[in-house]
């Protein structure tokens, strides 16, 4: 993509992750802040490090980096004229203002579109340029609320969890809009033209909500939290915690791995202990064994039991800190250390959901 032109005005998570991965991906972005302040997330968790070096924190550096950086006023008239002298050599426009906001600047998508027909112009929102919550705010927590997946994302008790892991802006939101500007972009390679790329991050949220969509066309109903196939309604894909208290993650849901699995925990009568040889789904032997199980990774820490398992290949895992993962041979091979599987250690990392919105014309992530 190298050669390809992008204008960022987007801020906090899922447009410049968007325009990020473009830049990855070779493409020139220049991203447009407003004056003064400019993105919050330059100083949204900002370390006392950075605040007194007087950086931008790590998180914008994080989803930034990559990217050529200006300002612009674009409630000036000056300002809105560079950015349409940008946007007619432009090939993307990313924006993540609530929609109208644009237009009423008069540098929407059909004035841009007019100058440029070949700009792809990529809005990002919370519920998308049109329809019942258009003028909506929101934010991550918003959006996987109304779109089904929190309330998949529960404890045994039902409870629904606090994700640390931005499920709508990174995957209704910035994943979406590089996949749909690329489609975009193969249009115009065609000789087509520009277009305008609505995207909604709940709406692109509810339709991978799959699995639960799943449940719904057979039984009418989600499967509640420990009662389904893929959250603990069976021992050969849960999470069962150590020793030490840390958590192993057993995803052996094919047959052949689960006998893999209770082949090396010497227990050969739980291989016909399967869902797929009829045990019930969330039912009283799948709890049972589930139990069972639980006791039994309980006797061992985490790290002797990845020393065990990982080599087997049988679909088990620890449950890393963001610390370790940064670690991990998987993204940092210079760190292996033969198959140690890096299961041990504390290093617990966590940063806060971003929650922030302090400008009334802007969708937040």
């Amino acid at each position: 993509m190298k050669g390809l032109r992008v204008l960022d005005l987007t801020r906090l998570l899922p447009g410049p992750v968007a325009a990020l991965r473009l830049a990855e991906l070779g493409a020139d972005v220049l991203k447009i802040e407003a004056p003064g302040a400019g993105d919050p997330t330059r100083t949204m968790m900002q370390s006392s490090s950075d605040r007194v070096a007087g950086r931008p924190g790590a998180f914008y550096r994080l989803v930034n980096r990559g990217k050529r950086e200006t300002r612009l006023d674009l409630k000036s008239e000056a300002g809105r004229n560079v950015l349409r002298a940008l946007a007619a050599e432009a090939d993307v426009l990313i924006e993540s203002f609530r929609p109208g906001v644009m237009e009423r600047l008069g540098i929407g998508y059909e004035t841009l579109h007019a100058a440029n027909p070949k700009l792809v112009y990529c809005a990002i929102s919370g519920y998308g340029a049109s329809g019942p919550f258009v003028d909506h705010a929101g934010h991550d927590l918003n959006y996987i609320g109304y779109a089904g997946v929190l309330d998949q994302l529960a404890s045994r008790d039902g409870v629904p969890i606090l994700p640390n892991f931005q499920i709508a802006d990174l995957l209704g939101g910035a994943l979406s809009a590089v996949t749909q500007i690329l489609a975009a972009l193969w249009h115009v390679s065609r000789g087509g033209d520009g277009r305008f790329v609505d995207v909604s991050m709940t709406h692109v949220t509810h339709a991978h909500n799959v699995v639960a969509q799943v449940s719904l066309a057979n039984d009418g109903v989600a499967p509640a939290a420990g009662a389904g196939l893929l959250n603990g309604g069976v021992p050969c894909y849960n999470l069962y915690r150590t020793l030490d208290h840390r958590w192993l993650a057993v995803g052996a849901l094919e047959l052949k791995f689960w006998e893999t699995l209770c082949m090396a925990l010497d227990r050969p009568e739980w291989a016909t202990r399967h869902w797929s040889l009829g045990q019930a789904i969330g039912g009283p032997d799948a709890a049972a064994l589930t139990q069972e199980l639980a006791d039994l990774i309980g006797k061992r820490p985490l790290e002797e039991w990845v020393l065990l398992l990982e080599p087997l290949d049988c679909c088990v895992s620890p449950v890393l800190t963001p610390a370790e993962a940064a670690r991990h041979p998987l993204f940092n091979p210079q760190t292996y250390v033969a198959s140690s599987g890096s299961g041990s250690g504390n290093g617990s990392e966590s940063e806060s959901e971003i929650e922030a919105e302090d400008d009334e014309d802007r969708y937040a992530g």
